[in-house]
């Protein structure tokens, strides 16, 4: 397949968005093809990740399942063969999960959250820093979803919870060990933006609260969430955030209880 970097004098900058075929990641991917990014969109299916490129031509659409290696690699090989490089890899694929006290959870659902949430994270990361690490130039940017309860848990939420806290471990591990080669990643934790998650949550009806009461929860719309992705992304190499914490304005975080 011919490299599509190489048809222009202006190379347009890389990025692979996982589970972009809805929600955060849809609205991420659309938004890095509308400032000019040429973006590899993966997720299970094909064709949500289809209406989500919309007819772009710098979108490329890879099925792929993130807690297969083997699906991974070939993603990655992909990405190599069609653009060349890899500037931006955005870590957004996961699963809620089953909802239940920590008795409640049976051992196969708890590995299948930690399978997407992490090992998936992990899997991708590990390819995404191996091309930036050896392109030329070498450098690149890794951006991980995490989430609120990263810092703070919703009740009944501790296979989600508990892979959300690795992801900052892993974020923070990522962004020392990619500073020899130009590197850097970062995390966002965002909370209630309006997505099919949030439904299944009952955030709009009434979300279970820790005293266990259930509460209307507000929400903001998911192209905001997408939008402080893109700014992450698209700061110089010289710059890099960290951690980035959004939240619905007056939503129960700081407080919780």
């Amino acid at each position: 397949m011919q490299n599509v970097m190489n048809q222009s004098p202006l190379q347009p900058r890389v990025a692979v968005v996982t589970g972009a075929g809805s929600g955060i990641g849809q609205a991420v991917a659309q938004q890095l093809l509308e400032a000019g990014w040429a973006v590899t969109l993966t997720g299970r299916r094909l064709e949500p990740l289809e209406n989500t490129a919309g007819g772009w031509g710098l979108a490329h659409s890879v099925a792929a399942d993130i807690s297969v290696h083997d699906d991974v690699v070939h993603l990655f090989d992909q990405v190599r063969e069609r653009w060349g490089r890899l500037d931006l890899l955005f870590n957004n694929a996961g699963t809620y999960g089953p909802a239940g006290a920590v008795d409640e959870i049976s051992p196969e659902d708890w590995s299948a959250t930690v399978a997407t949430n992490l090992t998936g994270s992990f899997l991708c990361a590990a390819e995404g820093f191996r091309m930036m690490r050896h392109q030329d130039p070498q450098g690149g940017r890794i951006i991980n979803n995490g989430s609120i309860a990263a810092h703070s848990p919703r009740p009944r939420s501790v296979a989600y919870t508990a892979t959300k806290h690795a992801i900052t471990g892993l974020t923070k591990s990522i962004e020392l060990d990619g500073r020899p080669y130009g590197i850097t990643c970062g995390q966002i934790d965002i909370g209630n933006t309006s997505t099919a998650l949030m439904d299944t949550l009952g955030v709009d009806a009434g979300a279970l609260q820790a005293d266990g009461t259930r509460r209307v929860e507000p929400t903001f719309p998911v192209e905001e969430a997408a939008r402080t992705v893109l700014h992450m992304a698209q700061l110089p190499a010289s710059a890099s955030i960290g951690t980035v914490v959004m939240t619905a304005s007056g939503m129960p975080f700081i407080g919780r209880g």
